[in-house]
């Protein structure tokens, strides 16, 4: 499985990269505090495929990386993702690393 630090993944964002971030938190956790990707909670991953993109870069994050992980397994077994990239210590990291302000815990 491939990851990405939240070191890098803030790299894309500065540089206007082309890439997708899913978010797999579940609501309240994303209305507590998220960094701007797309909420599609872990649960409910299998109904919303169609929305992963196939074409870019796709980073997917959780709280600490492990559903996050997870998700990537998953996308991974339906085949046809060779795209996706894990948030390695999730929102947790980006926290300790790039924004402590954000209320997460």
């Amino acid at each position: 499985m491939k990851e990405i630090s939240v070191d890098e993944l803030q790299e894309l964002i500065d540089n206007q990269a082309d890439f997708q971030l899913i978010d797999v938190r579940e609501v309240s956790e994303y209305e507590q505090a998220n960094i701007g990707g797309e909420l599609i909670p872990l649960q409910t991953l299998p109904n919303h495929i169609a929305k992963i993109a196939k074409d870019k870069q796709v980073v997917i994050m959780c709280r600490s990386g492990k559903r996050s992980a997870n998700a990537v397994a998953f996308l991974e077994q339906q085949g046809a993702f060779d795209n996706l990239y894990n948030l390695a210590g999730g929102i947790l990291d980006w926290k300790i690393e790039i924004d402590n302000s954000l209320d997460v815990d």
